[in-house]
């Protein structure tokens, strides 16, 4: 019988033990189960506590709790994905038991003990505490979980605490008791932080005083110290000067007195050694909006970081996407306001994605909630606290934050109107320091007893209450004036800051800068991408020339008669203007808003001292890419509209000349204004002059007399390109066509031979007699001395030009008195007039024999009929012969100036100046085509512009 109830009781306890797993296996498909769908639904942070709360409920009966409890929550913190050793240390921690916890490094005790046993712990002292706090880091989840081991009376967030119950330490949070300094969340993360960086900065803004010139407004004295690791707010009304504060602490001005260092580097004197130490994010985009997301962040990587390859680049650049949330849409184009791709709060983390890419220690950020729902600053906000735990300093310019946001903040500084500091310190303590200066009832309570929200606006209603008048409203008067805040905040806080200690050494920068001449690359793949993307652009600035090229030759092509005679087409003069037209406002039109749009970018850039030199060449040279395609494909459309043969290259080298110049003025208005608006009321003002004084709508010597000139053109049309290029096309076409080139040089000397015997010679003996007669009747005797002393200089001339001197030069007034004298004068005159006529008709000859050659060549007369009619514009001839001007020579001051055939007459003056149409231009001894000439002069005036960018003089 013993045997068989051993028996039974042996396969009973089998069949028990089966039938207990069953029942254990069944627990845990039902708790993945639940951790699966909690899994879906919370995040890490959330999870955390779930599983604290867990360990706190087993931990009531520590001494009995089996080991079911433990693997069941073990298998919680698995299927929550929670490392092993932050379970162990969150059991221990939750048992008591702070001497087994594995990784004794994550722990912090607080105590009034200068010194602690155990050296692996972290240790802080709080001289007035009466026992123990200790603190457990979930560096998972970055939550700081305490308990405190003690008496005292100690509240947390104005909650009381209770002894050996664990209390998670919020962001914001602070512990405070009756007689114990407060323990705020920066001080505890501040701890476990120090061994994550290996360089601590000190930001210090030591006595500074900031003031806009001629102005009392800026900022008044007050210091500023702090260190790595901090997430600062800056907080005040409109005008209080935050933006100001902000640009004085990234270097941007200037400040009248005192000083602002980082690790006792002067950020003005020792820029050098700063170099990549600052990041600043404006309010506005600094993203290309042509760009994708991913695109945006590589190029900028590109710009900072030369030692790296571009896998290298392509797996940093993932990285921060994925950092920022935004892998997802690492493909989708930026946009802009008006069309957008990526919300408002992805437009922000991209941004600062820009900065974080380097990973500056120090880093400014102007109004990143701006515009963005609360969700969207709430994640921004995280971003940029996630990066002060990681060892940054982030100071932050931020308006109407919310609860959550405002305790993120590791201190506030509240601004007050006209540049008034008014408090710095822990964000909750700012409310009962300003509730306790107007001595509210509730002065001690900084948030709500419930919910735990605090609202930052009542600091501000607080600062800004006004007076209230015996009916009750309020008055434009102030409660207490920015002054006198200001003088509380130095009497209470200022007085008593003191500047932190520093290594006084600048950690290595990782990032190299390309050279000058890979910056250049880098701006100019980014900025042909961008534009490459932008579809309107392309087709705008590709189809813009070529239609107006139609437009244009359409209208130009005058037919007279059957069919179109380029010979008679009386608008070619026409076309040539508005050819010069069309180049100058198609270079200025593409070029005036390309450094403008870049101008956010360019000021965060200027942080990193990348050169401008090569982002100014990259435009100038895309630009004249651009000018270089639009001028070719206008002149061979609307050439080949009007039947323009042969000069393609030379009007499409004026043309582009022309565009070059306008290109670079519109990039220095894009660099000199604030506004597109200004930029295109800027450009009719300059345009409108170039048109004005072109030499073509209004003639030159028939402008105001205080700038007419009959014998060159004017100083002030010097100075327009487009006379310079409408001269060079007009005496282009006319002397080098196919046809006029075969004759140019004999027209010339036909020309000139003639001028003298037929207008210069019977002009002077004209005034022979004039002053022949005067002196006899003793009458008009300044007209006498004028006269003479043109007469003087052209016999001189004469005598130069023929190689026969009057015999009796020079002469004076006197002699012309005697008959003897006007005798010799007038037969050396006549002389001169009969050689001149002779070589006219000797020139006529020989134009005849070329003529005839050109026939032989041709092989028939109609041949050469034909060429002079495809190439030879009637209407040109008579413009640049100046033909339909009646008077053909003209009294000038000492000199008879010739108004007759200016594109025959060779200029006298030896520093290029001459009268318009000339075919040369003089300098020193040499002449020089006018073609050429004038085309080296556009690229001079081009090349000045480019040096005025450069230098950035306007």
């Amino acid at each position: 019988i013993i045997e068989y109830l051993q028996v039974f009781d042996h396969f009973y306890e089998i069949h028990h033990k089966k039938s207990g797993r069953k029942g254990l296996s069944a627990n845990s498909v039902k708790i993945l189960k639940i951790c699966e769908g909690v899994n879906e639904e919370l995040r890490q942070e959330q999870k955390i506590v779930v599983l604290l709360q867990l360990l706190e409920f087993i931990s009531y009966d520590s001494d009995n709790v089996t080991d079911k409890e433990l693997d069941f929550v073990k298998t919680v913190s698995d299927t929550f994905n929670f490392p092993s050793e932050e379970f162990f240390n969150a059991k221990e921690f939750m048992f008591g038991n702070f001497d087994k916890t594995p990784n004794r490094s994550k722990l912090l005790i607080i105590n009034n003990k200068e010194t602690i046993e155990d050296t692996e712990i972290k240790h802080t002292v709080q001289a007035k505490l009466q026992g123990d706090i200790y603190v457990l880091f979930l560096q998972s989840t970055d939550t700081y979980l305490f308990k405190y081991l003690g008496e005292q009376n100690l509240k947390l967030n104005g909650q009381p605490i209770k002894p050996n119950w664990s209390y998670i330490f919020d962001k914001g949070a602070s512990i405070r008791g009756g007689v114990i300094s407060p323990i705020y969340y920066s001080d505890i993360a501040g701890t476990f932080l120090e061994t994550a960086v290996t360089e601590r900065l000190v930001f210090t803004a030591k006595d500074i005083v900031f003031r806009f010139k001629n102005s009392e407004n800026g900022i008044h004295k007050f210091t500023f110290s702090e260190e790595t690791g901090r997430l600062i707010g800056i907080m005040g009304g409109s005008g209080a000067g935050k933006s100001t504060l902000l640009n004085i602490f990234n270097g941007k001005y200037h400040i009248q007195s005192g000083q602002i260092t980082i690790n006792g580097f002067d950020l003005h004197n020792d820029k050098e050694k700063l170099e990549g130490i600052i990041g600043f994010v404006p309010q506005d985009d600094l993203l290309i909006e042509e760009l994708t997301v991913f695109q945006n962040l590589y190029y900028s990587a590109k710009l900072i970081f030369d030692n790296k390859t571009n896998e290298d680049l392509e797996n940093l650049v993932e990285k921060v996407l994925k950092d920022l949330d935004l892998f997802e849409i690492r493909h989708l184009k930026v946009g802009g306001p008006l069309n957008k791709f990526i919300s408002g709060g992805q437009r922000k983390r991209l941004n600062i994605g820009l900065e974080l890419l380097r990973e500056p220690p120090i880093m400014f950020v102007d109004e990143p909630t701006s515009g963005l729902s609360s969700m969207d600053s709430e994640m921004v906000m995280d971003l940029l606290k996630e990066q002060a735990l990681k060892g940054k300093l982030i100071i932050v310019n931020i308006h109407q934050p919310s609860s959550d946001i405002y305790k993120l903040f590791d201190k506030i500084l509240f601004l007050d109107k006209g540049g008034f500091a008014t408090y710095y310190g822990d964000p909750l303590d700012a409310v009962t320091y300003f509730k306790k200066a107007v001595n509210h009832v509730d002065a001690n309570v900084s948030e709500c007893s419930v919910c735990g929200n605090v609202n930052p606006e009542t600091v501000l209603q607080i600062i800004e209450t006004k007076v209230v008048d015996e009916y009750g409203k309020q008055t434009r008067e102030r409660k207490i004036p920015p002054k006198e805040w200001y003088e509380r905040f130095v009497r209470e806080i200022d007085s008593k800051s003191e500047v932190k200690e520093h290594s006084g050494k600048i950690p290595e920068n990782e990032f190299k800068l390309p050279s000058r001449f890979k910056q250049f690359f880098i701006y100019m793949k980014r900025d042909v991408l961008a534009k490459a993307t932008n579809k309107q652009y392309l087709l705008m600035n590709l189809l813009e020339a070529p239609l107006l090229a139609i437009i244009l030759g359409f209208f130009t092509k005058y037919i007279a008669g059957d069919e179109y005679n380029f010979s008679l087409n009386e608008n070619l003069p026409g076309y040539m203007f508005m050819a010069v037209v069309v180049s100058l406002f198609l270079g200025m039109t593409v070029s005036a808003e390309e450094i403008i749009r870049d101008i956010k970018i360019q000021e965060r850039e200027s942080f990193l001292n990348l050169s401008r030199f090569s982002y100014i060449n990259s435009k100038v040279v895309l630009m004249l890419f651009i000018s270089a395609i639009q001028t070719i494909s206008f002149v061979v459309l609307a050439n080949l509209i009007l039947g323009i043969h042969g000069l393609t290259f030379h009007y499409w080298l004026i043309l582009f000349a022309t565009s070059a110049f306008a290109n670079l003025v519109g990039l220095n208005i894009s660099a000199a204004l604030n506004s597109v608006v200004t930029i295109y009321i800027m450009i009719p003002f300059i345009l409108v002059p170039e048109l004005l004084l072109s030499g073509t709508v209004v003639k030159f010597d028939k402008l105001h007399k205080s700038l007419a000139s009959e014998k060159y053109v004017p100083m002030v049309g010097d100075f327009m390109t487009s006379r310079w290029a409408y001269e060079a096309m007009a005496v282009t076409e006319f002397k080098d066509n196919l046809y006029e080139k075969n004759f140019y040089e004999i027209d010339k000397e036909m020309s000139d031979d003639a001028y003298i015997y037929s207008s210069l010679i019977p002009n002077l003996e004209n005034k022979i007699t004039s002053i022949k007669n005067n002196l006899f009747k003793n009458e008009e005797p300044e007209k006498t001395q004028e006269y003479f002393d043109i007469l003087l200089y052209e016999v001189d001339h004469i005598g130069h030009m023929t190689g026969k001197t009057f015999k009796k030069y020079p002469f004076t007034l006197n002699q012309l008195k005697d008959k003897k004298f006007i005798k010799w004068l007038n037969r050396y005159l006549t002389d001169v007039k009969l050689e001149y006529s002779h070589k006219r008709q000797d020139a006529a000859r020989k134009k005849d024999e070329i003529y005839n050659d050109l026939i032989k060549k041709l092989g028939s007369t109609d041949a050469v009929i034909q060429l002079k009619k495809d190439n030879y514009n009637e209407n040109l001839a008579d413009l640049v012969q100046n033909k339909r001007e009646l008077v053909r020579i003209k009294d000038g001051d000492g000199e008879m100036i010739r108004k007759i055939d200016p594109i025959f007459y060779y200029p006298e003056n030896s520093y290029g100046r001459a009268q318009l149409y000339a075919p040369v231009k003089k300098i020193g001894k040499f002449y020089i085509d006018t073609l050429w000439f004038n085309v080296i002069f556009i690229w001079l005036t081009t090349l000045f512009m480019y040096i005025v960018l450069q230098f950035n003089w306007l």
